[in-house]
């Protein structure tokens, strides 16, 4: 089974970046399509960016041109790199995928935007 641990979370100050990394377990990651989503206080959990085996890209409209996700399947990590950071961007963010039919997420990392 496919563990998920994500890290790179903080405090940013709006305008700053931040790269968030998932590290995965297990040696099938290079064929497992990953995904980033994100849950803000008090609002439901949604979908930020995918990245399939092959590299194909898909962003959520709200975070198109500041978000940036890629993979290392040599270090079994998936990546989400987040610019021009606002405070709508405070949440848990978590990564995803789908093994064997089943959906594995990781425990979250929080990321605060303030001033």
């Amino acid at each position: 089974q496919v563990q998920l641990v994500e890290s790179g979370g903080g405090l940013v100050q709006p305008g700053g970046s931040l790269r968030l990394s998932c590290a995965a377990s297990g040696s099938i990651f290079s064929i497992l399509t990953m995904r980033w989503y994100r849950q803000a206080p008090g609002k439901q959990r949604e979908f930020v960016a995918r990245i399939s085996s092959g590299g194909s890209t898909a962003y959520a409209d709200s975070v198109k041109g500041r978000v940036t996700i890629s993979r290392d399947n040599d270090k079994n990590t998936v990546y989400l790199q987040i610019n021009s950071l606002n405070p709508e961007d405070t949440a848990v963010y978590y990564c995803q995928t789908l093994n064997s039919n089943l959906v594995v997420w990781g425990q979250g990392t929080l990321v605060t935007v303030s001033s």
